[in-house]
């Protein structure tokens, strides 16, 4: 939200504005997991290592289970403070208070070079520009798993499930190379 000024005389309007450094005004609804969407997240990050970070985590249940399935460390990002206390609360529930974190950050500030799993359940209009945020940002040997709705210029590597409890594989080195190849294509007309 940006500062209300108000003078004598003003139509007043709430309109949400982003700051300057955020992309988007945050408008993703919390919309809890089902479990089979949690479970074929988790599926599509079967086998893998490295740092697993949840971009709007919400309550912390996809965080949770990717630390139970051996996902370490795990960690999620979330702006409403109600859903965090939620989801330290189950991680302490849950025997794992200590072992992963949940934190109060904007994802448009964090940095995202040192993940290897991204977990992301958000809205359509978030995609775009979280796309050239992940490709600046993450490894080469990184996998990004969107659930719910896919990006619309990536081609997935894998995707598990039908209709809402569909999620999307895309490793970053596959899709640099697509990104690589279309820039290329789009020089030569």
């Amino acid at each position: 939200w940006t500062p209300l000024f108000l003078t004598p005389g003003t139509p007043l309007s709430l309109t949400p504005r982003p700051p300057p450094n955020r992309p988007v005004p945050p408008q993703v609804p919390y919309q809890p997991s089902s479990p089979r969407q949690v479970a074929n997240a988790l599926e599509l990050l079967r086998g893998r290592a490295g740092k697993t970070v949840d971009l709007g985590s919400g309550d912390g249940r996809l965080v949770l289970e990717a630390h139970k399935q051996g996902l370490r460390p795990a960690l999620g990002y979330e702006l409403n403070p109600w859903l965090l206390c939620l989801a330290n609360y189950r991680a302490w529930k849950a025997g794992y208070h200590g072992s992963v974190s949940f934190l109060k950050k904007d994802l448009w500030k964090v940095n995202l070079s040192d993940c290897h799993n991204v977990i992301v359940f958000l809205a359509p209009s978030v995609k775009p520009p979280l796309a050239t945020k992940l490709l600046a940002e993450l490894p080469d040997d990184a996998r990004v798993v969107s659930g719910r709705f896919p990006f619309p210029c990536w081609t997935p590597s894998s995707s598990l499930g039908q209709g809402l409890e569909q999620c999307w594989a895309y490793d970053m080195k596959e899709v640099r190379r697509e990104a690589k190849s279309r820039a290329q294509e789009k020089s030569q007309l």
